[in-house]
């Protein structure tokens, strides 16, 4: 099986900044994508960014030009570094990958990020 430990959630201002990680560990076959959704209360989950493997990305509209995503391919590893934060990017983030050669889909469990005043 394969495990998401995600970290880096938490209580910020508007216009400050956060930076979460997703480390991926177990039976890990070659990670094609990873990347970070985003739930917000009532809502549904919806994109924020994917990187691949060769290391292109994909933004949701809502974030582009604020955030950043990068992986470590050796370690396993997506960060997200978020900037400019607004209250409606209070949500909870979750972390997902697709690895194998079928593709398969996991989920981390989630870390909160609230921005507030």
């Amino acid at each position: 099986q394969v495990q998401l430990t995600e970290s880096g959630g938490g209580l910020v201002q508007p216009g400050g900044s956060l930076r979460l990680s997703c480390a991926a560990s177990g039976s890990i076959d070659s990670i094609s994508v990873m990347g970070w959704y985003r739930q917000a209360p009532g809502k549904g989950r919806e994109l924020v960014a994917t990187i691949t493997a060769g290391g292109y990305k994909l933004y949701g509209a809502a974030v582009k030009g604020r955030f950043i995503i990068s992986r470590d391919n050796a370690q396993n590893t997506v960060y997200m570094e978020m900037n400019s934060l607004k209250p409606e990017d209070t949500a909870v983030y979750y972390c997902n990958i697709e690895h194998g050669a079928a593709g398969e889909d996991v989920w981390g469990q989630g870390t909160q990020v609230t921005v507030s005043s």
